[in-house]
């Protein structure tokens, strides 16, 4: 017999039985640094998101409002003296697409068959998820430079930065130091989070899409009500007074029609110095400091925005490449993407500080 002695296996990283022995497993692995991306991203839907074919920089109208006079029988309206005509103001925002960020993994051919579970799927979770921290990092860094930052339009509306312990709204550029005041109770982010709510109805921001995101130890205090007891009658999910969450399952939907989430990619450390990272961005968001998206978040707790206050364009979407090298016996794997962050509405953010 021809065959006498010779096993044909059954390669599962074939497509259709032909073709590359590890077609399949590269898709895989593709596949999982795409889920573990989005699964670890709290802000990308939570901002407005923009995809461009081609070029450095895209281009966000921003428009002012129109007013309404009573009308005098006779006048001509079309008369500019009348007052009749509105003068909408116009402005525009423009955010530029930084280098490529990119995170990679060159895994040899040997270990991987050494080892005695899957590596690969490790090395993707771990790619994917630091391209999402940087990204997640990156838009929350913008949104507190969007609560800093002048009105787009003129005459139009700053944005806003809410003193939670005292619960007053303070100057869009204060950013000093107030370390020792670090003790916010679950009382005072809720009473926090109406002035903010009251905020965005004054500068006509709409109600629906209205978010708030806090660092972990804020958010559980909207649950406990306290700054480490649990405090029922000062909770946000206190039933008597309409609260609404669980303490059992450790969750808080919404508080002054605002949703909230938590996230551990809030920053929380004076990084207005920092020359390389975020600092290397082509966006300077807060303004001259040459540092990217980097500045003074010492205070910062959090942000509670509208998601027409940030904007992303996207040149390159998150993609995966892998090549097995030969020369070094092993497979390199790389996750990236080339995108760039800037702030749109700065009237629609406001920056929660200690």
């Amino acid at each position: 017999m021809a065959n006498e002695g010779i096993t044909i296996p059954s390669r599962v990283g074939q497509i259709n039985s032909s073709g590359a022995v590890d077609a399949l497993f590269l898709k895989k692995f593709a596949g999982e640094i795409l889920t573990t991306f989005e699964e670890n991203n709290v802000f990308k839907a939570l901002h407005t998101i923009r995809t461009i074919e081609s070029g450095k920089s895209a281009q966000f109208p921003v428009t002012g409002i129109a007013s309404a006079n009573y009308y005098t029988p006779g006048q001509n309206i079309a008369d500019s003296g009348n007052s009749y005509l509105s003068d909408i103001k116009k402005n525009e925002k423009v955010i530029t697409i930084d280098d490529v960020l990119l995170a990679s993994s060159f895994l040899s051919s040997i270990d991987d068959v050494k080892n005695h579970y899957d590596i690969r799927s490790v090395y993707a979770s771990e790619l994917g998820k630091a391209l999402a921290v940087r990204f997640d990092s990156a838009i929350a860094k913008v949104f507190i430079a969007a609560a800093r930052s002048a009105a787009t339009i003129t005459g139009g509306k700053d944005g806003g930065v809410l003193d939670v312990s005292a619960n007053v709204m303070g100057d869009i550029s204060d950013s000093g130091d107030d370390s020792t005041n670090n003790d916010v109770t679950g009382a005072q982010m809720v009473a926090a989070l109406f002035t903010a709510a009251q905020a965005l109805d004054e500068n006509d921001v709409p109600e629906d899409g209205r978010f708030c995101v806090l660092r972990p130890q804020e958010y559980y205090r909207l649950i406990t009500g306290g700054s480490g007891a649990l405090t029922i009658g000062s909770s946000a999910v206190n039933k008597d007074v309409g609260g609404v969450g669980s303490i059992a399952s450790g969750s808080i939907p919404q508080v002054a029609g605002i949703s909230i989430y938590k996230s551990t990619h809030l920053p929380s450390t004076d990084l207005s110095s920092t020359a390389t990272g975020d600092g290397a961005a082509s966006n300077d968001v807060f303004g001259g400091s040459g540092s990217g998206y980097n500045g003074n978040f010492t205070n910062s707790l959090g942000i509670v925005a509208h998601p027409s206050a940030v904007g992303t364009v996207k040149l390159l979407d998150l993609a995966t490449e892998s090549e097995y090298q030969m020369e070094r016996q092993g497979t390199l794997f790389i996750a990236k993407y080339a995108m760039g962050h800037g702030v749109l509405r700065p009237e629609c953010a406001i920056e929660l500080q200690k």
